[in-house]
C-alpha cells in the first residue's frame, strides 16, 4: 500500500503511535500473564481440582489443560482469524482480551474437587478452552495491527518490542505468585491465596478493552475493505489462505518449531523441572521471575539485528546456540546447585528471545493484507498447538521413563535442527525480502 493511501486515512502522530503500541502490548501482557500463571501454579492447581493419591497423574491432568487451551487455538484461529480480515483488526483485539480474561478470572472463582467433585476439573478445562480461544489470535492480530500502522518501518524491531511484553506478562504472573507464596502465613497460599493472581486479570482486562476501543482501524485494512466494496468482491480469506498460501504457512511452522518448545519450557515447564530436581518451590519461582526480567533484552536486540543484518544470521545464531547448549542446560538443572540452575535457565531464555522477532515477522508478514489475519492465525496456532503445547506432556512422560529432564533437552535439540534446516533451505521469501529491504533503507526511517 502506498504512503499516500496511508496518509489519506490517518496521520499517525507520536501520541497516536504511543496509544497504538500501549494498547496492543497490554493484550500481549494479559495473554502471557494468563498462560504463565497456570503453568507456574500447576503443582498447586493439581491438588485443588483433581483427586488426591497420584501426584504424577494429577500434574499430567493439569498439563492436559495446557494442551486443551492450545488444541482449541486452531479452531479459534479458524473463526477469529477471518473475522480480523472481514470485521477488522480492532474488533478482534477487543474480543480477544475479553475472552482471555473471562477464562482466567473464571479459574479464580471455581470450586475445588473437594467441594463439587468431577465438576471441578471439567469447569477448569472449560475455562482453559475459553482462554485458548481468546489467545488464539491475540498475538498475531496485535503484531499485524502494529505492522500495518507502522507502514513497514522496522518490522523486526517492532516485533521484538511486542514480544518483550510477553516477558512482562510472565514476570507479573511469576512475581505475584512468588510474593503471595512467601508473604501469606502457613498454608494460606496453597489453600486459597492462589486464586488472587487469577482474579487480578479482571481490572487489567477493563483497562485493555477501554484503550483498544479508542483506537482507529489500520489504514491497510481500510484499503482492503474499500477495494472489496468497489470491485464488489466477496471476501473469502479462509479459502484463499488455504488454497494459495498453505506452503508459506508450513514454512513458518517449521521455522519456529524449536523456539515454540523453548517458549513453553520457559513459561511453564522450568518451574516443574526445578521442583522435580529437588529445589524448593520458592527458588523455582524466583528463577522463573529472573528469566522474565532478562528476556526483553535479547528480544529487542534480536529484532534490531534482524532489521540491520537480515533474519537468517539471527535465526542461525540462535538455533545454533540452542543445539549446543540445551542439553547442558538441563544437565545443570540436575546438579542440585541453585546458582548453576538459574544461570542455565537465564542463558536458555536469552537465546530463546533472540529468535522471537524474525519469527514473528515470518508468522504475520508472509501474507498479503487481505488474508493476513487468517493465514497468520492458522500457521501460528497450528504450530504452537502441535509443537509447543505438547511439550509439557512430552517432558513429563520422558521424565517418568528416564528419571531425568535431560531427555527433554534432546527432544528440543532435535526440533531446533528442523528449524535450522528450514532457515537454510526454505525460509519464507517474504522474510528474506523484508530483511534485504530493511538493510537498504535509510536508517533514520527504518
Amino acid at each position: 500500500m502506498s504512503e499516500t493511501t496511508h496518509g489519506a486515512h490517518e496521520t499517525v502522530t507520536p501520541a497516536v503511535r504511543r496509544r497504538i503500541f500501549a494498547s496492543t502490548m497490554l493484550g500481549n501482557v494479559v495473554e502471557y500473564y494468563d498462560f504463565t500463571l497456570y503453568g507456574t501454579l500447576a503443582a498447586i492447581i493439581s491438588t485443588q481440582f483433581f483427586p488426591a493419591g497420584d501426584a504424577t497423574a494429577a500434574l499430567l491432568a493439569v498439563y492436559v489443560g495446557v494442551v486443551l487451551s492450545y488444541a482449541i487455538r486452531p479452531i479459534g484461529g479458524l473463526i477469529l482469524g477471518p473475522l480480523g480480515d472481514i470485521k477488522g483488526r480492532k474488533f478482534v483485539l477487543i474480543l480477544t482480551i475479553a475472552l482471555m480474561s473471562i477464562g482466567t478470572a473464571g479459574i479464580g472463582f471455581l470450586p475445588t474437587f473437594a467441594a463439587i467433585g468431577l465438576a471441578a476439573p471439567i469447569l477448569l478445562m472449560i475455562s482453559r478452552l475459553l482462554q485458548g480461544v481468546g489467545a488464539s489470535v491475540e498475538y498475531t492480530t496485535a503484531a499485524n495491527f502494529l505492522f500495518e500502522h507502522e507502514k513497514g518501518r522496522r518490522p523486526n524491531f517492532i516485533a521484538g518490542v511486542l514480544n518483550s511484553t510477553a516477558s512482562v506478562g510472565s514476570f507479573l504472573a511469576a512475581g505475584v505468585a512468588y510474593v503471595l507464596s512467601v508473604a501469606m502465613p502457613g498454608d494460606a497460599f496453597t489453600s486459597w491465596g492462589w486464586r488472587v493472581p487469577f482474579l487480578l486479570s479482571i481490572p487489567i482486562a477493563f483497562i485493555g478493552i477501554y484503550m483498544r476501543n479508542h483506537l482507529s482501524e489500520t489504514p491497510e485494512f481500510q484499503e482492503v475493505i474499500h477495494s472489496a466494496e468497489v470491485k464488489k468482491v466477496k471476501q473469502t480469506p479462509l479459502r484463499t489462505a488455504l488454497r494459495y498460501y498453505w506452503a508459506d504457512m508450513l514454512k513458518a511452522i517449521g521455522l519456529g518449531a524449536g523456539q515454540r518448545i523453548g517458549s513453553y519450557t520457559i513459561q511453564a515447564y522450568f518451574v516443574t523441572a526445578l521442583i522435580t530436581a529437588g529445589f524448593p518451590a520458592s527458588q523455582a519461582l524466583l528463577a522463573s521471575m529472573l528469566t522474565y526480567a532478562v528476556g526483553p533484552i535479547t528480544s529487542i536486540w534480536g529484532g534490531y539485528l534482524a532489521d540491520k543484518f537480515g533474519a537468517r544470521p539471527v535465526l542461525l545464531t540462535g538455533y545454533g546456540l540452542f543445539v549446543a547448549l540445551t542439553v547442558p542446560a538441563f544437565f545443570a538443572i540436575g546438579e542440585k546447585s541453585i546458582l548453576l540452575a538459574i544461570t542455565a535457565v537465564i542463558v536458555f531464555t536469552l537465546i530463546n528471545n533472540l529468535l522471537a522477532a524474525p519469527l514473528s515477522v515470518a508468522y504475520v508478514l508472509s501474507f498479503p493484507a487481505e488474508v493476513r489475519a487468517t493465514a497468520s492465525a492458522l500457521n501460528f496456532n497450528i504450530g504452537t498447538s502441535l509443537i509447543g503445547a505438547t511439550a509439557g506432556l512430552v517432558a513429563v512422560w520422558l521424565f517418568s521413563v528416564t528419571g531425568s529432564n535431560v531427555s527433554f533437552g534432546w527432544y528440543m535439540t532435535a526440533a531446533c535442527l528442523v528449524s535450522i534446516a528450514v532457515t537454510i533451505f526454505a525460509m519464507p521469501k517474504a522474510l528474506q525480502h523484508r530483511s534485504q529491504h530493511a538493510r537498504q533503507k535509510d536508517p533514520a526511517t527504518v
